[in-house]
This record gives C-alpha cells, structure tokens and sequence, in this order.
C-alpha cells in the first residue's frame, strides 16, 4: 500500500493538519508573548517541538509526499498531531 493511498493522506486529514498548524503559526509570528510560561520565559525545546509540529501540519496539508522513508517519517501526521496538541496545551497554560 503506497502512502497516498493510507487514511492519512486523505482530504479530510489534510485539513485538519491546515486547521490545527494554521492558527498557531499566525499566534507565534503576531503575539509570541502568548507563549510565556507563568515566569514569563519560554521553554526553546518545548517551543522547537511545537514548530517542528507546524510545519508537519503545513507539509502533510498542502498535499506534500514525502518519497524517502526518513522524510516521511520525520514529517507524519501522527507525530505533528500530537506536536500541534502540544501547542495548545502551552497556549491554554500561558492563559490560566
């Protein structure tokens, strides 16, 4: 079975990777401030792993295929997913 043709690849999970990576990058390059912990510090690992997160979503939701297994590997929805939640666990916590 070729990537394409797996669920992940659908139409559905596409958008879902665009709506999830959409408003966190449009938070980190308009307010970043919005990511400061109750110190007012960033976590730089924690903030590298939401990014990577980002463009997992804006990879797999323009429709990019990977062709080598590394690439697609590293660039997988179900590892961006869960970046992406990660996201917004920071921004939820930097709220309260």
């Amino acid at each position: 079975m070729s990537a394409v043709a797996n669920g992940f690849y659908r139409p559905a999970s596409r958008v879902l990777s665009l709506l999830l990576a959409s408003p966190l990058a449009l938070v980190l390059l308009i307010h970043p401030a919005a990511m400061l912990d109750g110190q007012g510090g960033y976590s730089h690992p924690q903030l590298m792993l939401v990014m990577w997160g980002i463009s997992i979503g804006f990879v797999h939701g323009v429709g990019f295929v990977p062709q080598l297994w590394v690439w697609r590997l590293l660039f997988h929805p179900l590892l961006g997913w869960p970046l992406l939640g990660l996201g917004y666990l920071i921004l939820w916590q930097a709220q309260r």
